[in-house]
């Protein structure tokens, strides 16, 4: 057990990411007398990394994974051996600057009811724009569909200052987010059957089902490289994209609506997958399909965990949810931004 002498822990799950910690460790190391301990997590990497980290940085707790089951699990396992007041998960691939830690500590200092926080989240291979992964603040419409403000499906929009607030969200980006230990341990953490991608989704709608909220500072800046585990666009990111939106949509959304929204969901994935298959795309339609048949193939199990989170569940509210269909917004209305949808979520103070 690893006991974070400041009431913050920077929890980093590294797996092969010596280069990143070459390029990033230093700083988020320089910035920790700000407030924080750093935990470099060993997901089973195969090369040298956890050795680098030990020599080069000696102030800095590690643990090592010994089997890697994926982002989601290395988490998973590693937050029940690090007692701290405060989590903040932080990818590998991540540059943080100077002061990117007192505005989030601030906002969940400021407001008791916020359970997670994001800073904003940029693209580190063109620095003036908004990163996939989060950007400013993500959302879901009412269909269960993800976007973010800066970035709606792969259009990133450039960082002019329109996303300097503090508002509420919907999830907070799982690259980079604060969150209460307490509250986190006691909604059960990240699922670790997800792998990869909308754990932090999951784990938002779990504790905004328990009535606390979820947001977003613009006062924080971080810039991520993404894709450096699972690249963008390959067919096992696509798997996961579109098993997992279903599991997190049965496993948290209210029993009457999934009875309509299911249905929908099957034959808007079918069309995707037939988009795919016009463009030429067979990988990704067959991958659409595995995606699906995975998960009605794992049905019991995922009812399972609805029935858990259900018991945990004591408030729901609308906050961050877009109620109109952001695909219909972008394809067929082209509003390629958020300000174009004129949708202005809470405020959190």
């Amino acid at each position: 057990m690893i006991t974070s002498l400041q009431d913050t822990a920077v929890v980093i799950l590294s797996y092969n990411g010596k280069k990143w910690h070459q390029l990033f460790l230093p700083l988020i190391v320089a910035q920790a007398s700000t407030g924080y301990d750093v935990v470099v997590v060993d997901n089973a990497s195969t090369d040298d990394t956890l050795e680098y980290v030990q020599t080069n940085f000696p102030t800095v707790h590690t643990l090592q994974i010994a089997v890697n089951k994926g982002f989601a699990n290395g988490y998973y396992e590693a937050l029940r051996q690090i007692h701290a007041k405060y989590y903040v998960l932080l990818s590998a691939d991540f540059e943080v600057t100077e002061g990117w830690f007192p505005p989030l500590l601030h906002a969940m200092q400021r407001y008791p009811g916020l359970a997670a926080c994001q800073p904003k989240v940029r693209y580190w291979k063109e620095k003036e724009k908004f990163e996939y992964a989060g950007a400013a603040g993500g959302f879901i419409d009412k269909w269960g569909y993800l976007f973010c403000r800066g970035r709606i499906f792969n259009d990133l929009e450039t960082d002019n200052g329109q996303y300097n607030d503090d508002i509420e969200t919907f999830w907070a980006s799982g690259g980079c987010f604060i969150v209460r230990a307490d509250l986190y341990h006691q909604v059960g953490g990240l699922d670790p059957d997800l792998y990869a991608h909308m754990e932090e989704v999951d784990l938002c709608w779990r504790l905004r089902n328990m009535g606390y909220k979820i947001g977003y500072t613009g006062q924080s800046t971080v810039y991520h490289v993404g894709g450096s585990v699972i690249s963008y666009g390959s067919p096992q990111k696509l798997y996961y994209n579109f098993r997992n939106s279903l599991v997190l949509l049965l496993k948290n959304e209210r029993g009457a609506k999934l009875a309509w929204l299911f249905p929908l969901r099957l034959i808007l994935d079918g069309i995707a997958g037939l988009q795919m298959l016009a463009g030429g795309n067979f990988v990704g339609t067959f991958t659409i399909v595995k995606a699906h048949f995975h998960f009605y193939g794992s049905l019991g199990k995922w009812l399972k965990k609805r029935k858990t989170a259900k018991k945990m569940i004591t408030h729901r509210d609308t906050g961050g949810i877009y109620n109109k269909s952001i695909i219909w917004q972008y394809f067929a209305l082209r509003k390629k931004t958020f300000t174009k949808l004129n949708w202005a979520p809470e405020r959190l103070y």
